[in-house]
């Protein structure tokens, strides 16, 4: 529910932000039911994501100073809010030059993305990645920054009323090949391959039957990366597909490596912005929602075929 809190005392190290906007996230949903690996003590405030502006600082603070954007480094903090004070620590400065949405969706799904093209196989301009829930906010990234690397993607949703204009729009994002579920298991899957060669990486966020028709694309000694079950099915693999084609399985969560990877955080940051700033990766879609409506794009979120992330704004 909606509460009145009274805002913290600000202490030495501590920062105190207005929030500007925050998206609804799947991790975020499954926080509040209980089954997220993370969970905050109770009673909590949600949201993992989000930017604010900073208001004032702690006399010991220096990085950042009022009229700073910032975005949370860490999980946990509790981003549906109109103010908060907040540890230092706990906060990274993006530039405010950039457009709200896309610092308020910044530091979950384009790093998630990011980290998989670059960390599990060592791809080159004409290379390929398969993905399915392409449409999904780490689909949309996938694909922008796929593109500005030169690396062709092919992409996997799920069948869908409105599917020309899903197509269209991932399309006009940069997807070089847009497909269904049932497509993977065609025939017509080769002529894809007479123009671009078979993925090294393959990128799931579903489980079950859609991964297992994913996999069998997958170049010999290919990596698929699980980042997501949006099924809630295991993942199945032939014993032919480790022995005759000696896949890799493996997994990824964004929290872990910033927790590993602090340092490397802000050059991340960085890279990420410009692209921003070039124009080459956008927020996703997005529907703006004011806080007093949390409840509509809660349900709004849950939504089967959901194409568009709720954004709070607060």
């Amino acid at each position: 529910r909606l509460k009145d809190l009274e805002v913290a005392k600000l202490g030495d190290s501590d920062v105190h932000v207005k929030m500007l906007a925050a998206p609804i996230n799947p991790a975020d949903i499954n926080m509040i039911q209980g089954t997220y690996a993370t969970l905050s003590p109770l009673p909590a405030v949600a949201g993992n994501e989000g930017v604010g502006e900073v208001l004032e600082v702690g006399r010991r603070v220096a990085a950042l100073k009022p009229g700073d954007w910032v975005i949370p480094a860490t999980t946990g903090l509790g981003m549906w809010r109109t103010q908060g004070v907040f540890p230092e620590e706990t906060l990274l400065k993006v530039p405010n030059d950039i457009p709200v949405l896309c610092a308020a969706t910044l530091s979950v799904n384009p790093c998630t993305a990011y980290r998989m093209l670059a960390d599990f196989e060592s791809l080159a301009p004409g290379d390929s990645v398969i993905q399915n829930a392409a449409n999904s906010g780490v689909g949309q990234a996938v694909i922008q920054i796929a593109k500005a690397s030169g690396i062709k993607t092919i992409n996997v949703v799920r069948d869908r009323p409105d599917l020309p204009k899903l197509v269209e729009r991932l399309m006009a994002l940069g997807a070089d090949h847009v497909i269904t579920e049932e497509m993977l298991r065609k025939p017509e899957m080769k002529n894809i391959f007479k123009s671009i060669p078979k993925p090294r990486l393959a990128l799931n966020c579903v489980g079950g039957k859609s991964t297992t028709e994913m996999l069998r694309h997958l170049q010999p000694k290919g990596t698929m990366v699980t980042y997501g079950g949006m099924a809630k099915q295991p993942v199945m693999v032939p014993v032919s597909a480790f022995i005759f084609r000696d896949v890799r399985l493996r997994g990824f969560w964004v929290t872990q490596w910033k927790k590993d990877h602090a340092q490397d955080l802000a050059t991340m940051m960085d890279a990420l912005c410009q692209l921003i700033r070039k124009g080459q990766l956008t927020a996703p879609a997005c529907t703006e929602v004011p806080l007093q409506d949390y409840k509509a794009a809660l349900e709004a979120s849950m939504k089967p075929f959901t194409s568009s992330k709720q954004i709070l704004l607060l």
